[in-house]
């Protein structure tokens, strides 16, 4: 079979500055070799005197004067802001833990945060790994079958919540025997039915609970946070990290999202609810002692531009369709509002098209830099440096301290220029330690000593990593493999095209033809016309058995909360088969 998959992008290599950042990388190679995960939790001063807890890491142990620093600025949904030190969020953590021990809450139990994207997500999360309770995000566009999946699984003893989502809850609670305690953060209303035997008002709890909390000893190996990733066809699985972790998510937060804490503005747009809301929304930078700023309102282009002006945001972590719904909005939004800010851009959710990166530029005055990652890894893997030419299309090379490799059917590496399965040494000391009750799952990840990621890549002689799809994603035209992103980047440079999703349709002459979805940018209409000269326009860019055969015109595409395109349920309503878990999909 062969594959259609490049280890090049048309567009040129950006070359950057080499000594760019903290982390020269002009001799990359030598820093790759010498990097220990040992030497980053030295400069964390960890293990402390109870070890080490991402709470009191993140929020308590900083020199005083990082402690008066503003740690989170909060911007509302109607334009109101509300601003946190750390010493502002230590005290309301204590407080909050105070509130989770009086209810009998102890060390290892699992505490579930259910909230819009408010303070209360940090006091409530912080405070309970503070004390020791393993911790469980959930969207708050969960519904309640969503939502109980999540609480039956993992046991969990309290949820809190808000008045306007504690009805979901409501309605599943008698299936819940577990679930003992349910608070209420009632920070918009005054009045309130009376609480039930269960309930617990967030403002009276806390009114009456300590500032002082000496947080108990933690083991690096102790459970910290449960993220459960959607499943294709059964429940969602909860992918399970320990406090440890903490270290890996603050020396990516450094090294690669060049975070300067003294001076930087730090907008991290993703939804608390998923993993890189909290790693990288709050543990990586908060360890470091950067001030995070969280916008609550949703996606409007002149709103998030408006932001970044208002704050003079200097580094910004954003996804994919943000960038590609930011491009469909046009350059003449863009140019209404001044970025002079902004240092250092980066991206996160799905491989970011070459198109994207080299709009960040034009627009902005920086490329968006590329990450790979996954929840099961905890931190980012495979990047794009401050300091690295950046390949437009490609993931980047792999973090110090992670090795990574291209391997066979057998789980042997290949060589450079060759498709395979990306694997990953679990060294990092973020790597998931368990799915919730899915051993033997967790184990089937794991081959020859690699974890074994799902993905499909290659690596070019360079060292660059390209990413091809998920392995049950890639398309077999005719003996041919392709690769689904390859085709969605190739599509959307297009100029009608604002979004577009491909999958592999069965045909019974080539096995499978590819079968792309697209969403046109405002000005553009559906015809068959255009149909054509998407086609021949996608001809001229990749090899004539990779272009779509079939192409379907979509207001809209599936997506998750998170960004990512839903190409299996793009697949599962094409051929009429079950859409299986749909809780992650966006509204």
């Amino acid at each position: 079979m062969s594959s259609t998959a490049n280890t090049a992008s048309h567009y040129p290599t950006i070359h950057k500055d080499p000594t760019a950042g903290p982390f020269n990388m002009k001799d990359y190679d030598a820093l790759y070799k010498a990097f220990k995960w040992e030497q980053f939790a030295d400069e964390l001063n960890l293990p402390r005197e109870n070890g080490i807890n991402k709470a009191t890491i993140c929020i308590d142990g900083h020199p005083p004067e990082v402690m008066e620093r503003k740690a989170l600025i909060w911007h509302s949904a109607e334009d109101k802001q509300e601003f946190y030190t750390f010493a502002d969020l230590k005290r309301e953590t204590n407080k909050f833990a105070n509130v989770l021990k009086s209810l009998g809450v102890q060390k290892g139990d699992r505490v579930f945060v259910y909230l819009e994207r408010i303070p209360e997500i940090f006091i409530t999360l912080f405070g309970a790994l503070k004390l020791g309770a393993v911790v469980g995000p959930l969207f708050s566009a969960f519904g309640p079958e969503a939502i109980k999946d999540r609480l039956e699984d993992s046991g969990a003893m309290v949820v809190v919540t808000s008045p306007e989502l504690k009805d979901r809850l409501d309605a599943i609670r008698a299936d819940l025997p577990a679930l003992k305690h349910v608070i209420i953060v009632d920070r918009k209303h005054s009045q309130l039915h009376p609480p039930q035997a269960h309930e617990v008002l967030y403002s009276e709890a806390m009114a009456k609970a300590s500032e002082q909390f000496t947080a108990p000893y933690t083991d690096p190996d102790d459970y910290s946070i449960i993220h459960y990733t959607s499943g294709t066809t059964g429940k969602p699985k909860g992918a399970v990290h320990r406090h440890a972790a903490v270290i890996a998510q603050a020396a990516t937060s450094k090294y690669i999202l060049d975070l300067q804490p003294e001076t930087d503005i730090y907008w991290c747009t993703a939804d608390p609810g998923w993993v890189t809301g909290t790693s990288y929304g709050m543990f990586g930078p908060w360890a470091l002692g950067a001030t995070i700023l969280v916008y609550e309102g949703g996606f409007k282009a002149e709103d998030w531009y408006k932001i970044i002006q208002e704050h003079h945001v200097t580094v910004w972590y954003t996804a994919p369709t943000a960038i590609r719904m930011l491009m469909k909005a046009g350059e003449d939004v863009a140019a209404r509002f001044d970025f002079s800010s902004l240092r250092h851009l980066c991206s996160v959710g799905e491989p970011l098209n070459p198109e994207a990166v080299v709009w960040g530029q034009k627009v902005f005055g920086h490329v968006f830099h590329d990450t790979w990652w996954q929840t099961e890894t905890g931190a980012m893997h495979i990047c794009n440096y401050p300091c690295l030419d950046v390949k437009p299309g490609s993931m980047g090379k792999p973090f110090p301290g992670v090795e990574a490799g291209i391997l066979d059917e057998e789980w042997k590496p290949l060589p450079a220029g060759e498709e395979g399965h990306l694997a990953i040494r679990p060294q990092a000391p973020s790597i998931f330690r368990t799915y919730w009750h899915k051993e033997e799952l967790y184990n089937s990840r794991f081959k020859n000593g690699w974890y074994i990621t799902g993905d499909r890549a290659k690596m070019d002689e360079d060292g660059y990593y390209w990413f091809i799809g998920r392995a049950d994603d890639v398309i077999n035209t005719a003996g041919h493999l392709v690769g689904p992103f390859e085709v969605e980047s190739a599509l959307i440079e297009h100029p009608a095209v604002a979004e577009a999703g491909v999958i592999g349709k069965p045909d019974p002459e080539r096995l499978e033809i590819v079968k792309a979805f697209i969403s046109l940018k405002a000005g553009y209409e559906p015809s068959e016309e255009l149909e054509k000269d998407i086609k021949n326009f996608v001809r001229t860019r990749l090899a004539a058995h990779a272009y779509p055969r079939e192409i379907e015109f979509l207001a809209g595409l599936p997506k998750t909360r998170s960004g990512k395109i839903m190409r299996r349920l793009l697949k599962a309503r094409e051929l009429g088969l079950p859409e299986g878990d749909t809780s992650t999909l966006e509204d």
